[in-house]
């Protein structure tokens, strides 16, 4: 039985916990809280022994590995931690801020010898998967354009002070946004070399972004596009197009996954699943279990996500110069 401590026993804490429950050869041994009693109550829901500072969490030595759920500015110090005490690390997205941070991050756990994934989710959520298999059977070609979005509320009951600034990993494109632009560049299968952007905050007083339009140069010449639109008020949107060679796919989470041919979507039988959300962490959890049993390497990979960030990073210099801004790779 591998033992899974909870550092970020929060909001997102709790999804991460109701889906190891589901998963065999996983226990919840520990959870973390800064809030003691917030932590007890916690435990007491979904077990494990509760902690108000992960440092001790981390010395607990029936912890074998750690779900990281906590603010953005914070994943760098408890990974760099959590990795030193030799816990396989599954580190909910962001990876970390910063580019810099995820090349710290990356550089710990190499050296550490732990198993480490980053948990963008749509990386096993059913319609992305499905749609994966299609483009890589080769029944479509290969994608050509793309376009991807999360337009939704953006003050949620779980927004804190620091979602506010940048500084602290804040903003919608950060916080939502990234899946839009994770699940684009994961379908596309290719580096991004280049980005534009346009972005600000245009319906909140805060220092961080809440809409952001950017566009993606690929490396072997596909273009995309993300829409990250945090609104007031308005209807939430989570769609996505791939326009490939020889057809087109249409994701969307309210319906399931769609071919497009000859003018016309047909929709992909039981393309969608109740509860989407929670068995795409289920299928998080399976693959993270799966690497740490068979030391193989996790789905999604520390390269993977430090992509993400460099592309984020890109996004905010390109609006800032008004001029797309390359991306180098040193691979």
């Amino acid at each position: 039985m591998i033992g899974i401590g909870i550092i970020g026993a929060g909001h997102f804490g709790a999804v991460h916990a109701r889906a190891i429950t589901e998963v065999e050869g996983l226990e919840i041994v520990a959870v973390c809280r800064e809030d003691q009693q917030q932590a007890e109550v916690f435990a007491r829901e979904y077990g494990g022994k509760a902690y108000s500072d992960w440092q001790v969490l981390l010395e607990d030595p029936d912890v074998d590995a750690v779900v990281i759920a906590t603010p953005h500015h914070l994943h760098k110090e408890i990974a760099l931690g959590a990795a030193r005490a030799g816990k396989h690390i599954l580190l909910e997205k962001p990876m970390a801020p910063s580019v810099a941070d995820c090349d710290e991050i990356a550089h710990a756990v190499s050296e550490a010898g732990v198993q480490f994934m980053v948990g963008h989710v749509m990386h096993f959520a059913l319609p992305c998967l499905m749609a994966k298999e299609i483009i890589r059977s080769g029944a479509i070609g290969l994608p050509a354009v793309g376009t991807s979005g999360m337009i939704k509320l953006w003050m949620e009951g779980n927004r804190r002070p620091w979602h506010l600034h940048r500084e602290t990993g804040g903003g919608m494109l950060m916080t939502a946004g990234i899946h839009a632009l994770d699940r684009l560049v994961w379908l596309m299968g290719q580096d991004v070399v280049g980005v534009s952007a346009m972005m600000g905050s245009h319906f909140h007083q805060q220092q961080a972004d809440d809409t952001a339009l950017i566009g993606l140069r690929f490396s072997d010449g596909a273009i995309g596009q993300v829409q990250s639109i945090g609104y007031r008020d308005g209807g939430s949107s989570f769609a996505m197009d791939l326009v490939c060679e020889r057809g087109a796919l249409r994701i969307d989470f309210s319906s399931g996954l769609w071919l497009g041919r000859n003018g016309t979507f047909e929709k992909i039988p039981d393309s969608l699943e109740p509860e989407w959300m929670h068995r795409a962490v289920v299928r998080e959890w399976e693959a993270m279990c799966t690497a740490i049993l068979d030391q193989a390497a996790p789905p999604v990979s520390a390269d993977d996500a430090r992509q993400i960030l460099a592309i984020i990073e890109a996004a905010y210099r390109a609006n800032d110069e008004r001029a797309e801004v390359e991306i180098a790779y040193d691979r």
